[in-house]
């Protein structure tokens, strides 16, 4: 009876352990990203990123963690949709790149953690009310839009000191941009630079734009950060190359496609510190404990191609400050 006893208590000991390591591994812990403007798919650089971010806090996707992963394309009207999605898939997490996203998850969800990977204006678009103390469900990074929105317009009259009208093209569906639209106009009398403002929210809304543009005599155009203006940068910089126009972005992916430059910044950096955040989260920290950071990276991308291809001397201060110049 008794070596009986012993070998049922032997096999508990072996057996727990086993059924303790078994149910973790049938029951990962879910996240739902929202992608949006850092990226188009998993597969894009910001996304990968995400992803060493979190195996470096110990998570490997499809092991420790499943993400949901979702993507509007730059389509506003999909968000909440998605965001919806999202919330019935049970997630543990949501991690969004965008204001509207962030609005929408923060309207579908007081109990589900947000985290913001890059938003422009979380206090001045109504997410949350503190930075050091955003309370409630959501916390992240700020991109930090206003300071930003005035240093590329400063950027743009640096790099062509004779400039004095631009165009600005803004979204009116995106949060931010009624704010950017008030900051540029009470910056531009300072650099001599008379602003037109052209509103674009539709694909078919993109080549009357240009004719707005032309009728104006810019001599730049300034697109304001958005998803749908990087979802379709192709057309717009093919609009620009054939008017002859420079072109200023916030995002990298601009500059490469035939913009004059960006500056802004990293969203490959924004997104692997969000994973930072996720995993404080999934430990237990509350959203609304996690001051909200700003960009610690930024990045200066010149075309030099561009410029010569408009007879633009790029001036030697700025192609030293350049993170890189595309040759």
């Amino acid at each position: 009876m008794n070596r009986a006893v012993a070998l049922t208590a032997s096999s508990a000991i072996v057996v727990a352990p086993l059924g303790a390591s078994a149910q973790q591994q049938a029951s990962p812990r879910r996240i739902g990203v929202l992608l949006g403007v850092g990226g188009s798919s998993p597969e894009s650089s910001p996304a990968q990123q995400f992803r060493q971010g979190l195996l470096d806090a110990g998570f490997a996707e499809g092991r420790e963690v499943v993400v949901e992963w979702r993507s509007a394309n730059g389509e506003y009207d999909r968000v909440p949709g998605l965001v919806a999605d999202l919330v019935q898939s049970k997630v543990d997490v949501i991690v969004v790149d965008s204001t509207n996203a962030a609005r929408a998850a923060k309207q579908a969800t007081r109990t589900i953690r947000i985290v913001m990977a890059l938003v422009g204006d979380p206090v001045g678009s109504g997410v949350v009310t503190n930075l050091a103390h955003p309370g409630g469900n959501v916390t992240g990074l700020s991109i930090m839009q206003p300071e930003l929105i005035a240093k590329r317009l400063q950027l743009l009259k640096e790099t062509i000191p004779r400039l004095t009208r631009v165009a600005v093209f803004w979204n009116p569906a995106t949060p931010s941009h009624p704010i950017a639209v008030q900051n540029l106009k009470a910056l531009a009398p300072s650099l001599s630079i008379r602003l037109s403002f052209v509103s674009v929210r539709t694909p078919e809304e993109i080549d009357p734009a240009f004719s707005v543009v032309g009728r104006a005599h810019a001599g730049a155009l300034y697109v304001l950060g958005d998803a749908f203006f990087l979802t379709h940068r192709m057309t717009l910089l093919e609009l620009a190359s054939k008017a002859r126009l420079p072109v200023i972005y916030g995002e990298r992916h601009f500059a490469d496609a035939g913009a004059l430059m960006s500056y802004g910044p990293s969203y490959e950096d924004l997104f692997r510190r969000s994973a930072g955040y996720v995993d404080k989260i999934l430990k237990g920290a509350r959203p609304g404990d996690l001051p909200i950071e700003q960009p610690a990276k930024f990045e200066l991308v010149v075309n030099l191609k561009t410029a010569r291809a408009l007879g633009i001397t790029i001036p030697d201060s700025i192609l030293l400050r350049a993170d890189e110049v595309i040759r």
